[in-house]
């Protein structure tokens, strides 16, 4: 059986079907007034969010149902109605908002590595205060009044806003190019496409005289969620609020349990994620490829660690340490050359399918007519404009890049943009295509990175902050197939981006130096940064030293022989899976599982055997696979409603107790 059988096999077929409906516009004044009320309302709290519960994920996604399914109960009270298609575009709108929480983001998490004191250990202060487009220099006045409005931050600001520009030109117009051929010419069934389908047609459904199964299920999956942030989110944020030391029922974002188990397994990673979304989670995504994931992520981290150290090759664990330290120590030693291997394993299993597929292909003509002639009314536009448009952005981030790192070989960033970039999207929007989860090929900026240290007489850290043109555009064909889906013509889109971007810059730039003003960042009243960005800095500094003149940590520990054992075990698993028959997406689960915590595996898991053993079997299998997507994002729509409420109560009294008088 194919790997594309297989995934329409677990997936279901039903899921895997349009609805056969004319298309429609979906951007309106409807989605002018929504996108106002997602910039001026919801960024702030998705900002709070992220930096209190570490909302990169289900957390920031609930915020786009969120206002989703609140812009839904204002139209009926209002006695109108929101298509399927509005939804989509309002949901795309809280993504390009909400979700990303703006480009402006990015400089509350500068200004904290620049003053790091893992900055400091690793010795970069000095070379990062030279990078006057990254933060301004220690000691600046606008660090002190902590500020993004202040004039030492325009070169920063102007970095972000050309190549967000940039940037956007070249993920849509290329990401279209990837779902036309991927779609339109392959046919691919896009399986995690239908998660947003479904729940914007089950709100639409909402109006309907009969209550839909979709409603119900959506209103049962946000009432559990609501309960969950409740405890989750609200009770943290609120305490916060008051006491700027936030109190959890459960600890944020896991219970970390591996100081508990060393005297038995010492050297081993664990804990169980306190993040409920993970179970839902564990309901949508193919059961084959969790149970890989989490089979590769005991035997690694709980399994194999304790063996390791008794051998004497994890020499830097000590005991005493957490989860963040063990996984620092343990990687530095074996893991991180091991998963470069078996990763690489994955890139080259991904060329081959690729190639394995141009091959066999019986019938260039009708691939060709099916891209001459898309469907009637859906909103297309030429393709030859898309790599027109494609080909400038890529060109404008080349000379941008150039300018601001004039010491490192231009002509590498040209293979970014031009060479590899294209490449790794269509493998990835092919990937994503058959098995929901595209392919990451491993390391290929660092150590590119490296190389031109060592061959080419490049030194220094400038070119880690960069922003390269080294992208990966393959997810936008499952963004461009829910459009489909759900029947929304793709002009909408084009004209949602060019309201969304000016908006997003304002809002963005407002709210982040307002949430900074109010507490430095990390700090107790930010949890999940307080206790994640430390992490994040070493290993952002970690690299950042590959590229120096001198001893660097990195560079010993990379070590080329562990990575020829795991680029040996993971073909082995390949072979052997291949020989006993078992599902594709079990190995793709074992590969990926190696670099997976048990924290998140866990409850993932547990998710996919309820799902299976329970959920499956009560209302049957392909009822099952159409309710799952369903009642996952009716729960993440709860869960961020609860967020958002208690975040705008922290942020009013924040400002309250901020007033001099």
């Amino acid at each position: 059986m194919s790997l594309m059988d297989e995934v329409v096999r677990e997936m279901g077929e039903d899921r895997l079907k349009g609805v056969d409906e004319p298309y429609q516009e979906g951007f309106n004044i409807k989605s002018v007034i929504g996108g106002l009320f997602l910039g001026f309302v919801m960024l702030p709290g998705a900002i709070y969010l992220s930096l209190v519960a570490g909302a990169q994920g289900q957390m920031q996604t609930a915020g786009q149902w969120v206002t989703v399914i609140l812009f839904t109960e204002i139209a009926r009270r209002t006695f109108t109605r929101m298509k399927r298609q509005e939804l989509v575009i309002l949901h795309l709108l809280a993504g390009g908002l909400v979700v990303a929480g703006g480009p402006f983001f990015a400089l509350i998490w500068n200004q904290y590595l620049v003053q790091s004191s893992e900055a400091q250990a690793f010795g970069i202060v000095d070379e990062l205060s030279k990078l006057h487009w990254l933060a301004p220099p220690i000691g600046s006045e606008a660090l002190k009044l902590r500020s993004f409005l202040h004039k030492a931050w325009a070169p920063a600001i102007l970095v972000i806003i050309i190549s967000q520009i940039l940037d956007r030109l070249n993920h849509f117009s290329f990401g279209y190019v990837l779902f036309r051929l991927t779609s339109d010419v392959e046919k691919l069934p896009f399986p995690m496409a239908p998660i947003a389908a479904e729940g914007a047609t089950a709100l639409a459904e909402s109006y309907e005289k009969e209550e839909t199964w979709r409603w119900r299920l959506f209103s049962i999956g946000a009432s559990l969620g609501m309960i969950f942030g409740i405890i989750y989110i609200v009770f943290p944020t609120i305490t916060g609020g008051i006491t700027n030391r936030p109190i959890q029922m459960l600890p944020i974002p896991w219970i970390d349990l591996t100081v508990g188990v060393e005297k038995y397994l010492p050297a081993a990673l664990f804990g169980i994620g306190t993040d409920a979304a993970a179970i839902f989670v564990g309901f949508v995504l193919p059961f084959w490829l969790v149970l890989g994931q989490f089979a590769a992520s005991i035997a690694v981290h709980m399994v194999a660690n304790p063996i390791l150290f008794k051998m004497g090759v994890l020499t830097k664990w000590q005991p005493g340490m957490g989860s963040i330290p063990t996984s620092m120590a343990n990687n530095l030693d074996v893991w991180l050359s091991f998963e470069i291997g078996t990763r690489l394993v994955i890139a080259l299993l991904g060329i081959a399918f690729v190639a394995k597929m141009f091959l066999g292909r019986k019938s260039k003509a009708s691939s060709w007519r099916a891209l001459r002639t898309p469907p009637p009314g859906r909103g297309d536009v030429p393709i030859t404009l898309c790599l027109l448009v494609w080909a400038f952005g890529t060109a404008g981030m080349v000379y941008l890049c150039h300018r601001l790192i004039p010491t490192f070989p231009w002509w590498i960033f040209a293979i970014y943009g031009f060479v590899w970039t294209p490449l790794n999207s269509y493998i990835t929007a092919r990937m994503v295509g058959i098995a929901g989860q595209g392919v990451v090929f491993p390391y290929i900026r660092e150590a590119s990175f490296i190389l031109s240290t060592r061959y080419l007489g490049y030194s220094g850290v400038g070119i880690w902050f960069a922003p390269i043109p080294l992208a990966d555009h393959g997810g936008m064909a499952q963004f461009f197939k829910t459009m489909e889906l759900t029947k929304t013509k793709f002009t909408s889109i084009w004209k949602s981006q060019l309201f969304i971007f000016p908006l997003l810059l304002v809002c963005s730039i407002l709210f982040s130096s307002f949430l900074w003003r109010i507490n430095p960042i990390p700090s107790s009243a930010y949890p999940f940064a307080a206790k994640m960005w430390p992490l994040q800095a070493y290993y952002t500094c970690l690299w950042a030293t590959g590229t120096r003149t001198g001893n660097s940590l990195i560079l010993e520990a990379i070590n080329f022989q562990t990575i020829g054992i795991g680029f040996g075990i993971g073909m082995l698993l390949n072979f052997a899976c291949l020989i006993l028959g078992a599902p594709r997406l079990f190995f793709y689960g074992l590969i990926t599982g190696v670099g997976t915590w048990p924290h998140g595996a866990i409850p993932t898991f547990a998710g996919a055997l309820l799902g299976r053993y329970y959920f499956a079997k009560r209302f049957g299998r392909e009822k099952w696979r159409s309710y799952a997507p369903v009642l996952t994002a009716g729960f993440v729509c709860g869960v961020g409603l609860a967020g958002m409420i208690s975040v705008g109560f922290t942020l009013i009294m924040k400002s309250v107790i901020q007033l001099p008088y």
